[in-house]
């Protein structure tokens, strides 16, 4: 059977057409390199070279095997590196899921250097609402996904990769929006806008949280899933709401943003099943992990 040891043998007496010359190439020597090509012709049934005492020339059949074996070594050296830059994470495919919020934070930054740093893998990104990313990372459907921190879940791995502080948002001339800076204590009587807690459990503690710290129990007037849709029902005057400072990026008309006295952080998180052996999650990670504190400038 012929091997890839006695193609690159081949390779190297049909570039020199010297015995002696290709066996100084492949570090052996010269006896052994005969005997490998004499039996590759033996196995081919062909002659691939004409033998004279000083130099050797390439039949019209070596002519032909030497052009397929040349494209044959370089698809299998390719394979060969593919397999290793594989292993390293350097090529394939990393799914990704992700909440809206992080569209404004940690995301763009994240995925820009990781596909410049890892060009060969091809990166899904979709967005989903986030009370299903843990579950979808669970199933498979994500590599990774990247979401407030959704607490202790089993058989998730998670790691901060993004922190920010809590801001209130506003309608433009509700009298909150007159102040520089809000306590918590000035909160109580309002109406609340938030995501339910089955949606963004650690979020929804940091509001209950604050406005315990200011004496009061807050009232959720309005619940609905999307950061986005929260601040929206806000410009409509529908209640207020403690969203992660970064959602002013969104630029909604009506809509103030007010620094809190002493601000919840809110955490995000990347989320992966630690028992995922797609090679290109592990250098995905470790760039994730370059995030932390980034939101705390």
């Amino acid at each position: 059977m012929i091997d890839i040891r006695q193609m690159r043998y081949f390779v190297a007496v049909a570039e020199t057409l010297h015995f002696g010359r290709a066996a100084e190439r492949l570090h052996i020597s010269q006896p052994p390199l005969s005997r490998q090509i004499a039996t590759l012709e033996k196995e081919l049934g062909v002659r691939l070279f004409d033998r004279q005492s000083r130099r050797a020339t390439l039949t019209p059949a070596g002519r032909r095997f030497l052009e397929d074996a040349r494209a044959v070594l370089i698809g299998f050296d390719q394979a060969c590196q593919n397999a290793r830059m594989a292993e390293r994470g350097e090529i394939g495919e990393l799914s990704v899921g992700f909440m809206m919020h992080a569209a404004y934070t940690v995301l763009p930054g994240l995925t820009r250097r990781y596909m410049a740093s890892h060009p060969g893998v091809r990166v899904e990104l979709r967005e989903v609402i986030p009370g299903i990313l843990g579950d979808a990372v669970l199933t498979g459907r994500f590599d990774a996904a990247i979401l407030f921190d959704p607490g202790t879940v089993r058989g998730l791995a998670t790691q901060v990769i993004f922190r920010e502080p809590l801001s209130l948002a506003v309608y433009v001339s509700h009298p909150l929006a007159a102040q520089k800076t809000v306590s918590a204590g000035q909160l109580k009587g309002e109406a609340f806008i938030a995501a339910p807690a089955e949606v963004a459990p650690r979020l929804r503690q940091s509001i209950a949280g604050y406005c315990r710290s200011g004496g009061f129990e807050p009232t959720f007037r309005l619940e609905v899933e999307l950061q986005q849709t929260i601040v929206s029902l806000v410009a409509e005057n529908l209640g207020i709401a403690l969203v992660p400072r970064s959602m002013a990026k969104l630029g909604i008309a009506n809509l103030a943003f007010r620094d809190l006295e002493d601000a919840p952080i809110i955490e995000h998180v990347v989320a992966w099943r630690p028992g995922n052996l797609n090679p290109a999650l592990a250098p995905f990670l470790a760039e994730a992990h370059s995030d932390v504190a980034a939101g705390l400038d």
